[in-house]
């Protein structure tokens, strides 16, 4: 049984309507008759609360991270998350900015990412794919970006991303 982070910002309805397609696609019928994964539900804000830190990152297999694109950039809380926890989970820089050799910790798993956002979303889906490229995270597949109001593609999105990561980890 693998354990599935989810990690998420979702301070508007848009962004909890989201965050609970992503979550049910974790936990889509077809993929709990094959086997069981630990999803674990860990709004980003709980980093910055205390109530998580470092050792969730390093205790999951993979990760699903959401958040809105705020004035383009991922949001502070998710930033927050990768902060203060960077070098306890393996992140180490070289001198050129890109990953270092040798960096262990959480490198190789795999993630997903779901950004929101009213108008751009690319420079928040640039800001984490920087981010989880210094810590050698693998995506499963390109970010999903949503924008806009929140439609039955939109919550399909969420939806697929949430139960592809949890199918890897079966």
């Amino acid at each position: 049984m693998g354990t599935l982070l989810v990690i998420h910002h979702s301070p508007t309805r848009s962004m909890q309507e989201l965050t609970r397609a992503a979550l049910a696609g974790t936990r889509d019928p077809e993929l709990t008759e094959l086997g069981r994964v630990d999803v674990r539900d860990l709004p980003a804000l709980a980093f910055a609360r205390g109530e998580a830190d470092h050792r969730d990152l390093l205790a999951a297999d993979a990760y699903l991270l959401l958040t809105p694109a705020n004035f383009g950039y991922m949001s502070g809380a998710l930033k927050h998350v990768f902060d203060s926890t960077f070098l306890q989970i393996g992140g180490a820089l070289a001198p050129d900015g890109s990953a270092a050799d040798g960096a262990a910790g959480t490198a190789g798993r795999a993630y997903g990412l779901l950004v929101h956002g009213r108008y751009d979303p690319e420079g928040a889906v640039r800001s984490v794919e920087s981010i989880v490229g210094a810590l050698r995270w693998k995506a499963v597949s390109p970010a999903v970006r949503v924008m806009g109001d929140i439609d039955g593609a939109a919550r399909a999105a969420a939806y697929e991303l949430g139960g592809t990561l949890a199918a890897l980890l079966l």
